[in-house]
């Protein structure tokens, strides 16, 4: 049975998978004009939540109710879950994006709970999605299906809260009263993409965000830039 401190360990965004150099396309939000002060980013965080962190959510929920099952067809199952994340991610610097950090979330899982079943992920030239990574690692810790959703959902909010602070100059400590006020919604996102994960992997939800997907793909042509994405 996992501790508390699994879970803290695994939400922590000092755990060694990369999260602190993204932004969460909160970079080019504010660049855009579309973030200004905490009230934007309030709204873009809730709405950052209701889609990447809901579908995000579903996905390592998903791969962690295969990981647990352990049936035989984990793998195959694993493999569709990856093609159906790939298809909800419209924009080709975001799947990018998911991808590298799945890698380094791999390198991370691997050296700490080498026993982990991460021989049943799709192997693929570029890697595998960050959420079907979180989930099998989730799972080899012990932790509940729930929480690898709950781990998920926060992630979506706290690299782009703590970016806001660098990009906006925000007062960190009222953006921390903006994640307390976020955490009931960020629960309840997380409760929903568990039950979500009973679903087909092609019915697993699709919340989509167009101009996120605009976004990223205006960013990656930057030449100098803060944050990876």
């Amino acid at each position: 049975m996992a501790t508390p401190s699994l879970l803290l360990l695994l939400a922590d965004g000092r755990f060694p998978a990369g999260a602190h150099a993204h932004s969460g396309g909160l970079e080019a939000a504010v660049a855009a004009g579309r973030v200004r002060d905490l009230a934007s980013l309030e709204a873009f965080l809730a709405g950052r939540l209701a889609t990447a962190g809901l579908v995000g959510a579903a996905f390592a929920a998903a791969a962690h109710r295969a990981a647990v099952a352990g049936f035989v067809g984990r793998s195959d199952a694993l493999a569709q879950l990856d093609v159906e994340l790939d298809a909800r991610t419209a924009s080709p610097t975001l799947r990018t994006v998911s991808r590298r950090q799945g890698r380094a979330l791999l390198r991370a899982g691997r050296a700490v709970w080498p026993d982990a079943p991460f021989g049943d992920l799709p192997a693929t030239s570029c890697g595998v999605h960050q959420p079907l990574v979180l989930g099998l690692l989730c799972a080899a810790a012990g932790l509940s299906r729930v929480e690898t959703a709950t781990i998920a959902a926060y992630g979506t909010l706290t690299g782009a809260a703590s970016a806001g602070v660098r990009l906006l100059g925000l007062d960190p400590y009222r953006v921390q009263a903006l994640l307390v006020g976020l955490a009931d919604v960020c629960d309840g996102t997380a409760a929903d993409a568990a039950r979500a994960a009973d679903d087909p992997p092609e019915r697993l939800p699709a919340a989509a965000a167009p101009l996120a997907d605009i976004h990223a793909e205006i960013h990656a042509t930057w030449e100098v830039r803060l944050f990876a994405s």
